[in-house]
């Protein structure tokens, strides 16, 4: 019987929205998480003085290459499953159901640490920018419940009202980051352009493979089309589309703002001036070179929504990564479940919720800094975790189209995905051989290897989970990895002559 057939009732409740997101729709969740302005105007800058390294505008670009290898192979597998569980699925189809959950577990971690970093640099910068314009003095975990609350709210409604929603912050953001980018060219440090922060030398010793893991987290966004596929206008077209032009956009605005701030605060200042100033560089050094004040406040009024964008995008992420597992039953069936009027994953939203607020409170009662231990500290070992299973899921591209080329070209099957397990290999070996460089701590710290071990903690849980599942629920465990079709295979399993069905 088909996985869209009405005699099974239990499928309106286990199906996300269908048909209510085209290709710009789609874009929209993919460079409002990955935040032009938030990227620019936050992490950069905090990274130039955490990390002590200028070479951003060349490590944005070196991965935007390697990404694109990825995506080769990664988009066409989209053609051939469709599941909001995109990384899960695939890793699940390619490599085998406990790897597949493995890297479901390791989604989650990830995905909810991007998530609730935005809280800490939303609450900090807010409280600043309150601070300096009105002489108000608000506690930062104060402002960040308000965003908290913002997302819980959207995160419940229609998947096209969040994407409308995002489209109007987006476009507001790229236009001040354009203004941005010719100001800066227009006033170069020492009265001319210099391309030092795309040399080589820019981009060396130890604090690489920080770099570059900050690098990817930058990018951490471009890879949420086929997360949104199941309820995307024709999905192969779509997330195609989507994720090739995602990631072309974030390439250009991240390398060319980076470098152009560079240009002019002057490469050998960058990072003692971020050391001093903070997320406030680039919107200082606007300042300097503008007469319109009420354009710099603007800014910073448009970070603060790059940044509120960006965390409802993560959340729509979360609660659908959540949804994909409880359709599956690899976490309990309630998450697999969709509100009828909006189609939005209820239980998976609600449950993101509930862990922003839990680490938002922690973090007030402890005292600890929103914006280096919260916002970069969980945002870059979010973005280590995505480094992850983008590379698990180039060698899950392999394995699945090595058993079945299903009329793809070798060099999306074969030879691109081979190109980005090399180049992510690398990168994950510098990560990790420097990590407490990328956390900007002393290289004795504990922090260094505490943050990478939960994900292999995680991972090894999920390998445990998937074989209980395997022992225990049988059906279950067969209807791993397959989408929409897990809740027919499930109720189909009872015939002694199931077989599961196809996720093609």
């Amino acid at each position: 019987m088909s996985a869209t057939s009405p005699a099974r009732p239990s499928a309106v409740s286990q199906a996300l929205a269908r048909d209510r997101l085209g290709v710009p729709s789609v874009i929209m969740f993919a460079l409002t998480a990955a935040a032009p302005l938030m990227v620019v105007g936050a992490l950069v800058t905090t990274a130039w003085g955490a990390i002590g390294v200028t070479g951003f505008p060349l490590g944005y670009a070196l991965m935007a290459v390697v990404l694109a290898m990825f995506s080769f192979g990664y988009v066409a597998m989209s053609r051939h499953l469709t599941n909001a569980g995109a990384f899960y699925s695939y890793i699940a189809q390619g490599l085998g159901k406990p790897f597949g959950v493995a890297g479901s577990f390791v989604a989650l971690l990830a995905y909810n640490m991007l998530q609730v970093g935005l809280y800490g640099v939303f609450g900090a910068s807010l409280s600043d920018l309150l601070k300096a314009k009105f002489d108000v003095s608000v506690r930062w975990w104060i402002l960040a419940l308000v965003l908290w609350l913002f997302v819980a709210v959207l995160g419940l409604l229609r998947v096209e009202v969040n994407s409308r929603i995002l489209a109007v912050l987006l476009a507001a953001e790229i236009v001040i980051v354009v203004i941005f980018d010719v100001v800066f060219l227009a006033n170069p440090a020492g009265g001319s352009i210099t391309f030092d922060t795309f040399t080589p030398s820019s981009l060396s010793g130890p604090a690489v493979g920080a770099v570059l893991v900050t690098c990817i987290t930058a990018f951490v966004g471009f890879e949420a089309a086929p997360v949104f596929s199941e309820e995307a206008k024709s999905p192969g077209k779509t997330v195609a589309a989507a994720t090739f032009v995602g990631l072309a956009v974030m390439a250009g605005f991240y390398a060319i703002t980076s470098w152009a701030a560079s240009v002019s605060i002057g490469p050998d200042n960058v990072v003692e001036a971020s050391k001093q100033q903070g997320p406030d560089l680039v919107f200082n050094a606007a300042a300097a070179h503008l007469n319109s004040a009420w354009l710099v406040d603007v800014a910073h009024v448009l970070l603060l929504t790059s940044i509120a964008a960006g965390a409802l995008s993560y959340h729509n992420t979360v609660a659908r990564y959540t949804f994909a597992l409880g359709r599956e039953r690899v976490l309990p069936a309630v998450f697999g479940r969709t509100r009828a009027r909006s189609g939005a994953p209820q239980a998976g939203s609600l449950a993101q919720t509930a862990v922003g607020l839990v680490v938002i409170v922690v973090y007030a009662i402890a005292g600890w800094d929103p914006l280096v231990r919260l916002f970069f500290w969980l945002g870059t070992t979010g973005g280590l975790g995505i480094l992850f299973l983008i590379t698990a899921t180039s060698l899950a591209v392999v394995f699945f189209f090595g058993r079945d080329q299903r009329g793809e070209r070798i060099w999306t099957r074969m030879i691109s995905p081979i190109l980005a397990l090399l180049g992510l290999g690398y990168v994950i070996y510098q990560a990790l051989t420097n990590y407490a460089n990328l956390l900007g701590v002393a290289p004795t710290s504990g922090l260094r290897w505490q943050f990478p071990l939960s994900y292999a903690i995680v991972a090894a849980l999920g390998l445990v989970w998937a074989l209980v599942l395997k022992a225990s629920r049988t059906r279950d465990y067969e209807a791993i990895g397959l989408g929409a079709n897990a809740t027919v295979a499930r109720a189909d399993a009872t015939n002694s002559s199931y077989a599961p069905v196809s996720a093609s």
